[in-house]
């Protein structure tokens, strides 16, 4: 395969994961640094004329590398799913359409449903109390958690920190109460039914 051809097509589980693998190794050893994402939002805020203790620290000393990082993945993403992108139309698993038609989801043209994730479905109501909820609930676990799915799984995890195997084995009940208990629930009311 020529190398256009490896880098427009998604790669196999097998060459993906160890690759993301390699990121602890290489941060920790290469230049002796943390990766995690959930602090980011504190380091720009502390960059800004912000108050409070919590804020109060040298955010470049502290957080510039992880704004790098974080650059770094922006801009990953913008090559990856821009410029490198696989033209051709998002393709879902039949099984995982079948199961979000029954819960009342039509897929459409994307991978995310306009019904869903749409402007209009977004700023309505319902949409926008949920994203708000949402983001305050994710916004206190991550504190709670004292870091976020990345640091923990990725960066905890091969460090070998049992409160990360902790947060993690938190992070996959929680997601998987919500996905089979939660969100069969609230799924009519974003599609403007009643739960």
């Amino acid at each position: 395969m020529n190398l256009p051809g490896l880098l427009t097509q998604p790669w196999p589980w097998y060459v993906a994961g160890p690759a993301v693998g390699l990121v602890v190794p290489l941060l920790l050893l290469l230049a002796n640094r943390p990766f995690g994402l959930s602090s980011n939002l504190r380091h720009l805020c502390a960059a800004l004329p912000m108050r409070g203790t919590y804020f109060d620290y040298d955010w470049r000393r502290v957080g510039g590398w992880n704004l790098l990082v974080f650059g770094g993945i922006a801009l990953g993403g913008l090559l990856g799913g821009v410029v490198l992108g696989d033209p051709g139309p998002v393709r879902v698993a039949a099984s995982t359409q079948a199961h979000l038609q029954a819960l009342g989801v039509v897929q459409g043209d994307g991978l995310a449903p306009a019904a869903l994730f749409g402007w209009q479905a977004i700023l309505a109501g319902p949409g926008l109390v949920f994203g708000l909820v949402g983001g305050i609930l994710i916004g206190f676990g991550t504190r709670w958690a004292a870091g976020c799915t990345s640091g923990h799984a990725i960066m905890g995890l091969a460090s070998g920190q049992w409160p990360s195997l902790v947060a993690v084995i938190g992070f996959f009940a929680g997601g998987l109460v919500t996905t089979h208990l939660v969100l069969p629930w609230l799924l009519p009311a974003l599609l403007g039914g009643t739960p």
